[in-house]
């Protein structure tokens, strides 16, 4: 991973935007895939699956720690998202199973 060497702090903002704005879109990737997910199962337990979100959770924090990056805030905004979009996941699921 590289990072540009910025000048200005005005530079080095508008490089922290773009940051930011790719990941609000993966994100929104990381949702769309959830609710294609949601197709495939067959109860709201197995949606909830937690077995699978702490294999996401122990992944990325084995990721943030080679990343030099704090494990707990890795951890902490992994549990918020997909608290989000287990619910997403779960209007899906019961939203496909009504048709």
């Amino acid at each position: 991973m590289q990072t540009k060497h910025c000048n200005t702090l005005e530079e080095a903002r508008n490089e922290i935007d773009k940051v930011d704005d790719e990941i609000v879109k993966l994100i929104a990737k990381r949702n769309d895939y959830i609710k294609q997910i949601a197709h495939f199962k067959t109860s709201v337990d197995e949606v909830k699956a937690e077995a699978r979100i702490s294999e996401v959770i122990s992944r990325v924090r084995e990721q943030a720690i080679s990343l030099d990056l704090s494990p707990n805030l890795i951890n902490d905004l992994y549990v918020r998202m997909i608290d989000g979009m287990v619910e997403s996941e779960i209007a899906e699921f019961n939203n496909a199973k009504s048709f």
